[in-house]
């Protein structure tokens, strides 16, 4: 079963194609988007192989959200579902699947599963996507790219190799959230990615980590714990 996103502006319309997808037995879960900005959240948050995609939705269209999800190394799948008919050749050059025209026919919507389904099954294990702002600017960056989490207040700054970028999520709920995910609480003020590590230091008194050359307390409490991952890992401590 395929796992999708379906985002329109008007909820009617959302219902409606939720309703139809939801009578297909190859449809696991689908989740619902009033805006290009819930789509991108659904897509943060959850497992998603696909987005059914109305192209006119106000800051973020359908084709704004194509085009973000193009630069991922494997974007899920896109069809494009509207009353427009003159966006086809600009969806088709975004790579969509399909472009079924509304009103919506069950029988055309069920064709576009069909086509998803194929794909996905040829397609690799696409990374879990962090929405991030910078600048003002809303994007998406692979989580597995996040070194170490920073706990500031209600807010969390991740950590990548070359930037950093702060979200309105706690620490607390990161650690329960990425826990599956090979991230773990070193510190109360540190999450951090077990891939990541490069080295521990164990001084009297002093534990830390090296996470892209950046050196982070392991705190008493963490430390037991975090040497049965470093020796599950097959991390030496130096």
């Amino acid at each position: 079963m395929i796992n999708v996103v379906v985002a329109d502006d008007e909820l009617p319309a959302v219902e409606e194609i939720a309703f139809l997808l939801s009578q297909d037995s190859r449809i696991g879960k689908i989740h619902r988007a009033t805006s290009g900005a819930a789509a991108l959240k659904a897509l943060e948050e959850n497992e998603v192989d696909a987005l059914f995609l109305d192209i006119h939705m106000p800051a973020l269209s359908g084709l704004d959200i194509a085009r973000v999800i193009s630069r991922f190394s494997h974007p899920p799948l896109v069809v494009f579902v509207t009353a427009d008919e003159d966006q086809a050749l600009q969806a088709f050059e975004l790579a969509a699947v399909d472009y079924v025209l509304k009103p919506i026919r069950p029988q055309r919507l069920a064709e576009s599963v069909r086509r998803l389904c194929e794909l996905v099954e040829e397609t690799p294990a696409k990374p879990e996507m962090i929405t991030v702002d910078q600048g003002g600017i809303t994007k998406l960056i692979p989580r597995s790219e996040i070194s170490y989490v920073q706990a500031q207040g209600d807010y969390a700054r991740l950590h990548t190799k070359d930037s950093s970028y702060l979200i309105r999520v706690p620490l607390n709920d990161l650690e329960q959230q990425w826990a599956e995910s090979g991230y773990v609480r070193i510190h109360r003020s540190y999450l951090v990615s077990m891939d990541k590590i490069e080295n521990v230091r164990l001084q009297t008194g002093k534990a830390a980590v090296l996470v892209n050359g950046t050196e982070l307390p392991i705190s008493r409490r963490a430390l037991p714990y975090l040497r049965e991952r470093l020796a599950a890992n097959r991390v030496r401590p130096l």
